[in-house]
């Protein structure tokens, strides 16, 4: 049965990681990741023995800390859409409307200094990198990071606050944490590959943030329209192949 809820979540997953303010600074978190120097990762030769998987694994408890806020984050708005049930009409208008400001902020029409904010921080001794410490940094950048996550992230979290259950709201942010990650790991296996993609993927990264305003502010009219549900049935009965998705 088609789901554009976990389309959508997924579908902004991946934009998020391919957007202007991910992708260029992943080599750097790869490095990090590794405990190599950018010159060893960005050689043409063999990786020295232990840092691919060294990357990679490091790399998965990265990715679990960004996917345990975004799972404690909808668990919050579920609750706090429950508690409000009287005003649930309202709370998915300023909803809408801050999904479609940061919208065209990404379409360019609209400038928000503090969205252009880099989430930065004191990388000291690679070699020291524990999968443990990656799964702190990985919950840290989650934390207090939000240039590109804050948008398509507002999106798909309110998305899940008025689902059914919570577990289904949980589920939806699942999907965009893995969409937004897996990329990340998939990196950390290939890592010369990777960076030879990025360095040419840099000149399309215009298109992928205005691709990104582009599908929040789809978002918004979703959600000020409370119209999800019914753009599912729609494509059911216009696509009946969705019918076995």
């Amino acid at each position: 049965m088609l789901d554009v809820s976990l389309i959508g979540a997924f579908l902004g997953g991946l934009i998020v990681f391919f957007s202007p303010c991910v992708l260029p600074i992943v080599p750097f978190y790869l490095s990090y990741m590794a405990g190599a120097s950018m010159q060893e990762i960005s050689g043409a030769g063999e990786l020295a023995p232990g840092v691919r998987r060294r990357a990679f694994w490091a790399s998965v408890m990265f990715s679990a800390g960004i996917i345990t806020v975004f799972v404690l984050l909808g668990a919050a708005a579920f609750g706090l859409s429950q508690a409000f049930r009287s005003v649930q009409t309202e709370f998915r208008l300023v909803a809408a409307l801050i999904v479609f400001i940061l919208g065209l902020h990404f379409l360019g029409v609209l400038k928000i200094g503090f969205l252009n904010r880099v989430f930065q921080m004191e990388a000291g001794s690679t070699q020291k990198m524990s999968v443990t410490g990656a799964y702190v940094v990985g919950f840290a950048f989650a934390a207090g990071w939000t240039p590109c996550v804050g948008g398509v992230l507002t999106a798909v979290v309110f998305t899940a606050s008025t689902e059914a259950t919570a577990l289904r709201g949980l589920v939806l942010l699942l999907v965009f944490g893995l969409a937004m990650t897996t990329p990340f790991m998939i990196a950390a296996l290939f890592i010369g590959p990777f960076l030879r993609f990025a360095a040419r993927f840099r000149r399309h990264l215009p298109k992928v943030e205005k691709a990104m305003g582009l599908l929040l502010i789809v978002f918004a009219v979703l959600i000020a329209t409370d119209s999800v549900n019914y753009i599912a049935q729609w494509m059911l009965e216009a696509f009946p192949a969705f019918q076995n998705i």
